[in-house]
This record gives C-alpha cells, structure tokens and sequence, in this order.
C-alpha cells in the first residue's frame, strides 16, 4: 500500500476505497451493497480509532485495509437485511400487525 492518511480521507466511493487498498471486488456486488458496505467500514473505523489511537498512520491504515476487507465479506455471507445497519430496517412498519403479536385468548 502506497497510499497516505491524506489521500485516504479524500476518497469517497467505495470502489476508490477498495482501489486504494488494492483489493479485489466483484463492480456487480458492490453496485447492489455499496451503502452497506461503507456503513459497515465506517462503523469499524470508528472502533478502530477508538481502541486504537496510538496507531501510527501506516498501522491505522493497514487496519482500515483489513476492517474495508471485512465489511465488504460480511455482505458475502449476510444479508443488508440481516445487518440492519440503517434505521429503515430497524423502525417497525406504522398500521401492521406481525403474526408474532397475534395471540389466541
């Protein structure tokens, strides 16, 4: 990894994060999981620098290489909606009944 701290936080896409840490990925998968991927990548970021703050920036983004390599195969092996990583998936739907809030009396 050739990359500096400083051009890291001028990327926004994720294909220019997986470019930038040279990793492999599949154009159709990450059209489909792109959001979740990089929620799922800022999310372990942020652990990252909390746990770590020390890091040098070499070591924070060989880190932040392994935590982008892994958010990217949580999708490989899960669902968004599994995930639910964004607030839609957590609100419960206005005016509906689930068959698990029906009860025989």
């Amino acid at each position: 990894m050739t990359g500096t701290i400083e051009e890291f936080k001028q990327l926004v896409d994720t294909e220019e994060f997986l470019q930038f840490f040279n990793l492999p990925y599949d154009e159709k998968f990450v059209n489909v999981n792109r959001l979740h991927i990089l929620k799922k990548f800022s999310q372990y970021i942020r652990e990252i620098d909390d746990n770590s703050p020390d890091l040098s920036a070499e070591e924070k983004l060989n880190q932040y290489s392994l935590a982008l390599q892994k958010a990217y195969e949580v999708f490989l092996e899960s669902t968004p909606h599994e995930q639910k990583l964004f607030k839609v998936f957590n609100d419960k739907p206005k005016n509906v009944v689930t068959l698990t809030e029906i009860t025989s009396d």
